[in-house]
């Protein structure tokens, strides 16, 4: 299940990149891609090399280099990681570090990771205690991951995953954000101050702007707690009543009451869509049943709106999909949309997800 966590969105780059440094130098550099036996994807590889290079003119000071040097590794490390479990899907838990373990919440984040994991789900969290502390005791250490933080107050990872080789100690905020986003196929967020609101927001941002695929994203608390509540009171009279959010924005998160809600929810995303990408201007719905020609009929009259031109048409894989094998027998949607408004594609998914099937 290796996906573009942008689901595609980064577009009109051609699969062979055209890069140059010097005649002479260029010929080194496929050479030396070619004596390091990266039979991958060699392009990439040699793009990057091109890029450092390219970076040692730019007369950029230490500071920069370290920063750039250290993100890459960071990155290669987390990804190193993650790779083995790719065909997993997992779903990364948020919460308080503050929450004390007799706290309610504490074991509705427990009994949440645990119902996932039977679910055959794996759970990221922060790697710290608190919420995250609770996900992880309710995974357990096979099933979970840690995109622990570096921090001055030095933060320690809970005790579920400390020595684990799945826990990753970054040192930059957005490079442990990115691994979230790029590794999750849905979130779970329970009650937290700053940093909990602040992912919170990245992710809903990400999905509204089209800079990350869709995925379901649920809001947790105790029993009878109110915060999203609250919250969800402040994006209403705040955001969506001055027009700087769309009522179709709303369609990207869930406020739900039990767990059983939650658990429900994220599955039942899945239950028809499977996932999605862009080839091109047109948009790939991937499923794991066909729909019956009724309610083909039907979504193209309940989001006609949405299409820049065409009609959403039942089909089989394109050809530009081929990189993906693991996936190509499965039914398709292809359509070609505005791309803007992403909370009508999140409504999409839901139609699909509640339509009839061939």
């Amino acid at each position: 299940m290796e996906e573009d966590f942008t689901g595609g969105a980064i577009h009109d780059q051609p699969t062979r990149r055209q890069w140059s440094v010097e005649p002479p130098f260029d010929a080194r550099v496929r050479q030396l891609v070619r004596d390091w036996d990266a039979s991958e994807s060699p392009e990439l590889i040699e793009e990057m090399i091109v890029t450092a290079l390219k970076i040692a003119r730019d007369h950029m000071s230490v500071a920069d280099l370290k920063l750039i040097n250290r993100s890459i590794k960071e990155m290669r490390n987390a990804a190193k990681v993650f790779a083995p479990f790719q065909h997993l899907r997992k779903v990364a838990v948020f919460g308080s570090a503050r929450t004390p373990v007799d706290s309610p919440v504490y074991d509705v984040a427990k009994e949440f990771a645990r119902e996932m994991v039977a679910h055959d789900f794996m759970v990221v969290t922060g790697g710290g205690d608190g919420i995250m502390g609770a996900a992880q005791a309710g995974a357990g250490r096979a099933h979970s991951f840690g995109l622990n933080i570096r921090l001055p107050s030095e933060q320690q990872a809970n005790e579920f995953i400390k020595g684990d080789p799945k826990l990753i100690t970054l040192n930059y905020f957005f490079t442990r954000k990115l691994n979230f986003v790029k590794e999750a196929h849905a979130f779970a967020m329970f009650p937290g101050g700053f940093g909990t609101l602040d992912e919170t927001f990245e992710v809903l941002t990400l999905m509204q702007t089209g800079k990350a695929r869709i995925i379901p994203v649920v809001l947790l608390n105790r029993p009878r707690g109110n915060y999203w509540e609250l919250w969800m009171e402040f994006i209403t009279d705040r955001l969506l009543k001055r027009g700087l959010i769309s009522e179709e924005d709303l369609s990207f998160f869930k406020i739900t009451r039990t767990v059983r809600e939650a658990v429900a929810e994220i599955l039942h995303f899945y239950k028809i869509y499977h996932s999605a990408r862009w080839v091109g201007d047109r948009f790939v719905i991937r499923m794991n049943d066909r729909l019956s020609k009724n309610a083909i009929i039907d979504l193209n009259k309940q989001f006609a709106e949405i299409l820049r031109k065409g009609e959403i048409v039942q089909a089989t894989a394109l050809p530009q999909e081929k990189n993906e094998p693991e996936i190509w027998d499965l039914p398709r949607l292809i359509l070609t949309p505005f791309r803007n408004n992403f909370g009508r594609f999140r409504q999409l998914i839901d139609a699909i997800n509640s339509s009839s099937i061939a």
